[in-house]
């Protein structure tokens, strides 16, 4: 099989990436400023290399014109145990991004289950197993309850069931805020969670799992210290500026590698928006 995911920490084999694109409005997109293009493509080159060091084939996607967010792959599209679900996104700037990188992971391989209708509306960001059967998806200014109910639908027929969970307004609509914003796991019983913002509902159900967490400070959220990548079990990717998080990570046990991400992190995407997963275990 060259693809399959139904979790968020078995060893990643397959991924699809993609630098910036060749021209865009990162003011009109949100990003804080706009990225040095070489400084980036060095950072980005650099990734890929951490990701097919740890084992995983890399698919390296064209950049795109005129779509700020398109490297943020994580987001357009979702893909499940068999096969993938094209989502709708909210956001006005990434309306375009979902039909795109559907034709390049179909080019791929990747059989389609389905895709979202009307005014469902989802971010991969949201979408976060809890373990091979469940899914917990955040509700929240980028992925609505219609979208929830889609989702339910499609992912039904594999065995996967659904579990919403309410994110709070935080800053607005206007600023991401994914339930993969604060939580990331690391391991089957393992989580980097900020936990200020988490869902009461979230912590309980990590915790029946038996899921121990890892606190991130305020400061350290905010340089995205919350959204690291598991390259597998205990072996994580997280960007510069959480320094306390990774020694707190590495007391623990946990391999760390740390990369400098500074351009992408100007539109508040982690090393887990830049990648879309497409075969895990």
């Amino acid at each position: 099989m060259t693809f399959g995911v139904r979790s968020m920490t078995a060893p990643l084999r397959r991924v699809a990436v993609r630098g910036l694109p060749t021209a865009a409005d990162y003011a009109a997109a949100g990003w804080h400023s706009s990225p040095d293009p070489a400084r980036a493509a060095d950072e980005h080159a650099a990734f890929v290399a951490v990701l097919e060091a740890a084992g995983a084939h890399v698919d390296v996607l064209p950049p795109t014109e005129g779509l700020a967010d398109a490297c943020f792959t994580y987001d357009p599209v979702f893909v499940a145990g068999e096969g993938m679900i094209v989502l709708q996104q909210a956001k006005p700037t990434r309306m375009a991004e979902p039909p795109v990188l559907a034709s390049e992971l179909a080019a791929l391989g990747v059989p389609e289950l389905g895709r979202l209708t009307g005014p469902a509306r989802a971010d991969g960001g949201d979408l976060y197993w809890l373990d091979e059967q469940t899914l917990a998806a955040g509700r929240g200014y980028r992925t609505n309850a219609l979208a929830h109910a889609q989702l339910r639908d499609l992912l039904a027929p594999q065995g996967i069931a659904l579990v919403p969970f309410d994110l709070p307004h935080d800053q607005g609509p206007d600023m991401v805020l994914h339930l993969m914003s604060f939580v990331s796991a690391i391991s089957d019983d393992l989580a980097v969670v900020y936990e200020p913002l988490a869902p009461v509902a979230l912590l309980e159900a990590l915790a029946e799992r038996g899921v121990r967490r890892v606190p991130v400070s305020r400061d350290e959220y905010n340089a995205l210290g919350s959204n690291l990548l598991a390259l597998a079990p205990g072996h994580v990717v997280i960007f510069e500026g959480a320094p306390r998080l990774t020694a707190d990570l590495r007391t623990a046990g946990v391999e760390v590698t740390v990369v400098d991400c500074s351009q992408f992190a100007l539109g508040d995407g982690g090393p887990t928006c830049l990648t879309r997963p497409l075969l895990r275990g």
